[in-house]
């Protein structure tokens, strides 16, 4: 896949273009990508939902009335599901776990066909000299704007850089993950992909891709 990304200097703003050529698959494997992005959001559920049921309720189990000559129903004790307050019947229970994986090389090519989605469709923006002796949002609030007008943001960056995590974590629809843990959910789930330079290397040498 042969195409330009956009270049953009931490503090000059545009920097022109580049001619950006990897090796990407011949098609983008939507199929792959559906499975990948349900695995990745089935493993961040919680399955904190949980009803009790009568034997967890609190409360007596004394009979409400008499057996008989009341003209009402039988009834055992209120912790009922028939009853206001009672118990709940095939409730959710959290003792279901939702957590599974893929094979590692559908991950990859999930992630593969997701880097070159974001390509195909113009999304991509590389980002030189981005690096701050100290945490500062005022310095990365011009980028953000400039770079990303609209919609979510993906910083990539090259490695950990706790500087770079602090400036950009107060934004509130921008995500920073290092090329080494980004995954297809991440791009997709993000409209602009602002990487560091040298973080698209790092990810093409893990999808085995050849620039």
């Amino acid at each position: 896949m042969a195409t330009s990304i956009p270049i953009f200097d931490a503090s000059k703003g545009a920097a022109g273009e580049r001619d950006f050529d990897a090796d990407l698959g011949d098609s983008i494997l939507f199929r792959t990508m559906k499975d990948a992005v349900v695995q990745y959001q089935a493993n961040m559920r919680a399955g904190s939902a949980h009803t009790k049921v009568r034997s967890e309720l609190a409360g007596h189990k004394k009979k409400p009335y008499k057996q008989k000559k009341t003209g009402r129903a039988r009834h055992g004790d209120r912790r009922s599901p028939l009853w206001v307050g009672g118990a709940t019947v095939f409730g959710p229970r959290n003792s279901r776990r939702w957590h599974y994986k893929l094979p590692h090389k559908q991950r990859l090519a999930a992630l593969r066909s997701a880097l070159a989605g974001k390509l195909q469709d113009g999304e991509v923006k590389e980002i030189t000299g981005l690096s701050f002796e100290a945490p500062s949002s005022k310095a990365v609030r011009p980028l953000l704007a400039e770079c990303a007008p609209h919609g979510t943001s993906l910083v990539l960056l090259t490695s950990r850089d706790e500087t770079l995590w602090k400036s950009f974590r107060n934004f509130p629809r921008t995500l920073v993950k290092t090329a080494d843990e980004v995954n297809a959910y991440d791009l997709l789930a993000s409209k602009w992909l602002l990487a560091q330079e040298g973080a698209l290397d790092v990810v093409l040498a893990r999808v085995g891709a050849k620039a």
